[in-house]
């Protein structure tokens, strides 16, 4: 099996590429960043069933080129507002799987105008199989389908300052906090201010409790989506030290983070100052904590599952359990569209237990 990984050199994607490397069923893995050179010298480093080739994700004809040939194709390149429709519809062209841990509530919007196109390929669109969103979802599910009627879902998230992250990480930030999202509130979409919200949430060490607020990822939109019955689904996000997620929200009352460019034009300013955004006491892992309420044999029910991590790794073992699965046929029985993950995994349970045996720290209270 031969794996194109876009984004393959970034700091998300070095928790994943041990996960290739040792996977005996994946024969090659093409690093497919835009520096060529960049991409040839990591590709270098991790073994001989690894090459880099240059590809610029803009470029539609050069990413179908690049997919062509593969049984699959990953993508970690962000900000994902910008790249997943356009590199999702690449993959449905050149007729390949695809697996994404995109993240932003309206990249998945976007992607999911693909759906018709996708099932008329046969081609699956696997979209936002990280951390959050991605194992908050799976986490969701196993919640949901342990109760007769599920009512509540509420996911949280939390980063710590010291986690290694990328330019694209940055500018997702900027994007959660800016303008509105969707929540799910009475069983119908509702638009809310992103920063609003604000509630306490104690996730473990060592991030532990922080404020959050309504951010701009996933969950919210694709939980009601397809886990039916459901009355309300918040999404909160936060950061460890607190103050992070406001300063942000701050800026993006004046308009300088409302669009890409001029996202673009404040990471550029900050950059020298982004040290300040954390001390040596500050948390260098990333933690989620979602629950859900219902009621089961008549009785109230409540289940709550955390995880704990690096963020390159609770992000990319997800992505790669998807892949896995692609690739050992286990959603062969699912038509080609675009699949959340609480769409396309059956056993959620199972999928846990996975994760779990390649070392992300899960917990559960009932």
């Amino acid at each position: 099996m031969k794996v194109l990984f876009l984004g393959g050199c970034g700091e998300m994607a070095a928790a994943m590429l041990p996960l290739l490397r040792d996977d005996d069923v994946i024969e090659s893995i093409t690093l497919a960043d835009i520096s060529g050179e960049r991409a040839r010298t990591v590709a270098a480093q991790w073994g001989p069933r690894f090459r880099g080739i240059e590809v610029d994700a803009s470029w539609h004809d050069q990413l179908v080129g690049a997919m062509a040939g593969h049984e699959c194709v990953v993508n970690y390149i962000g900000p994902f507002y910008r790249f997943e429709k356009p590199c999702a519809a690449a993959a449905i062209e050149a007729g390949v799987p695809y697996v994404s841990i995109a993240d932003d509530y309206d990249a998945f919007l976007n992607v999911w105008e693909l759906e018709d196109a996708a099932r008329a390929a046969n081609v699956k669109i696997l979209s936002g199989f990280g951390n959050s969103p991605g194992l908050t979802q799976i986490l969701a599910k196993v919640g949901y389908l342990s109760m007769d009627t599920p009512r509540e879902i509420r996911v949280n998230w939390g980063a710590g300052s010291n986690e290694k992250v990328g330019p694209a990480n940055i500018l997702h930030v900027m994007h959660l906090m800016t303008g509105k999202t969707l929540q799910w509130r009475d069983g119908r979409r509702a638009w809310v201010q992103t920063g609003d919200g604000k509630k306490l949430v104690n996730f473990p060490e060592p991030v532990c409790e922080i404020p959050v607020f309504y951010t701009g990822h996933a969950e919210s939109v694709t939980l009601p989506m397809f886990l039916p019955g459901l009355r309300y689904v918040s999404l909160h996000g936060g950061t460890n030290p607190a103050w992070i997620f406001p300063f942000v929200s701050f800026l993006s009352q004046f308009g300088i983070t409302k669009t890409h460019a001029r996202r673009s034009a404040t990471l550029k300013f900050m950059s020298p100052f982004l040290p300040l955004f954390s001390g040596s006491s500050d948390p260098n892992k990333s933690v989620g904590r979602i629950e859900v309420t219902g009621t089961h044999q008549g009785q109230f029910a409540e289940r709550i599952y955390t995880y704990v991590g690096h963020i390159a790794h609770i992000t990319s073992v997800p992505c790669y359990l998807a892949v896995r699965g692609l690739l050992a046929g286990e959603f062969d029985g699912k038509p080609g569209g675009v699949y959340a993950p609480e769409r396309i995994v059956d056993d959620p349970s199972a999928f846990v237990e996975k994760a779990r045996g390649l070392g992300i720290e899960i917990h559960t209270v009932e």
